[in-house]
């Protein structure tokens, strides 16, 4: 008998995560259908995710003191989670919150540079890829809000970032107008890379309610879900 309703409970419980899988797949058709519906998916080339920043190198603090790597990390895994279900596995640059730097570096600009340093040459090894950048953006007026979608001095960039940026604007921010624009060089990752690149400012983190949809864990699981559907189906 005992082992009969361990049987049992075991069965409910996969009836229940099998469930449970079935409700976020048809949350996320919902959230991907008005970008997926007009376009087949396209990309069958490898992808790399950053999170930029992390460790002791947080980046901006939003208007609750979180710092931006936290955030740019929980979006990047759910991305990666998201295009796991279309059969795509990214190399995702961290997965913690943690720095990358070379154990040698010891003061915080030393850190920096060798973390940047080790990711241009983590993204240079993926041979054919296309990297995706993760960052949050910051203003001195709280008013501005938004994603702003920007690309690097490589072929194939100015594309991608276009229909990235549409994606955003049709299927999450139907207000958004904003423009795609190249990186400035002084963006050490973007201008020391030669494959497609595209760096995403998912939003201001200076603009109470966007701060409050940025830590949202829907919000930045609908966030995730409209950027991939930007990467699967563009052309």
């Amino acid at each position: 008998m005992v082992i009969l309703k361990k049987g049992l409970i075991l069965a409910g419980l996969t009836v229940l995560v099998v469930l449970m899988m079935a409700a976020i797949l048809e949350q996320l058709n919902d959230l991907m259908k008005p970008v997926m519906d007009s376009v087949s998916i396209q990309r069958t080339a490898p992808l790399v995710l950053d999170a930029g920043h992390g460790g002791e190198d947080g980046g901006a603090v939003s208007l609750t003191g979180v710092p931006e790597s936290q955030i740019n990390l929980a979006i990047v895994l759910k991305l990666r989670d998201i295009l796991g279900l279309y059969g795509v596995d990214p190399v995702v640059l961290r997965e913690d919150d943690v720095s990358l730097h070379d154990e040698g570096a010891s003061t915080l600009r030393e850190k920096k540079r060798s973390d940047l340093q080790n990711r241009v040459s983590a993204v240079e090894e993926v041979e054919g890829g296309t990297l995706i950048s993760i960052h949050q953006n910051t203003y001195t007026s709280s008013r501005y809000r938004g994603s702003h979608v920007f690309y690097a001095p490589t072929q194939g960039s100015q594309p991608l970032a276009g229909h990235i940026q549409a994606c955003i604007k049709a299927s999450l921010q139907p207000e958004n107008d904003r423009a795609v624009k190249e990186i400035p060089s002084s963006v050490y990752l973007m201008s020391h890379i030669t494959c497609p690149a595209v760096l995403i400012e998912c939003g201001f983190l200076t603009n109470p309610e966007e701060e409050a949809l940025l830590r949202d864990k829907d919000y930045q699981r609908q966030l995730s879900a409209v950027i991939a559907a930007g990467w699967l189906t563009a052309p």
